[in-house]
């Protein structure tokens, strides 16, 4: 607490505006403001007394700076060294929530139309759709022709199409 109160004296007595111009001056950066509050905070929580706390203060201040500038270089020469993967590292590929909210809807209105589909139908659709099965493995499976089955996913699809097109 002693350092604390020793950095706060110190800015009262260089003034805080002054103590910003200084590292904004020093790092030639525009979050000078966030750098010296981020030092401040560092500083306050140091345990000791420092003979110049202004000093202490604006040295600490501007190797944040120096830090947060190393880090954009790093960042950026990892962005132009492969841009395929940069937009990845800058771009949020996540879906927005409204899209998430349209797609739960459309997800719903699709468990409908299944659900009206007749039982046999239904079971031969999710068995393709679902499982991943080949017509020739659910005919096989179901002792039924391929044709038969041929005939149920389309008849599936077009009432499921028509079911979606018309909500």
């Amino acid at each position: 607490m002693a350092a604390s109160r020793g950095v706060f004296e110190a800015v009262l007595g260089t003034g805080w505006s002054r103590l910003r111009d200084q590292i904004a001056r020093m790092t030639r950066r525009d979050d000078a403001e966030d750098l010296l509050h981020d030092a401040w905070i560092g500083v306050a929580e140091r345990e000791g007394e420092a003979a110049n706390a202004a000093a202490l203060l604006a040295r600490s201040a501007a190797n944040r700076g120096i830090d947060a500038y190393r880090r954009e270089r790093r960042i950026g020469a990892m962005l132009l060294a492969d841009p395929p993967r940069a937009c990845e590292a800058v771009a949020d590929l996540r879906p927005l929530q409204d899209e998430m909210l349209i797609a739960r809807h459309r997800l719903e209105r699709l468990r409908i139309g299944v659900g009206q589909l007749s039982p046999r139908t239904r079971e031969i659709f999710l068995m393709h759709r679902l499982d991943g099965r080949k017509y020739r493995e659910i005919a096989e499976e179901l002792g039924i022709s391929q044709s038969a089955v041929e005939k149920h996913i389309a008849k599936a699809m077009a009432h499921l199409t028509d079911w979606m097109e018309h909500w």
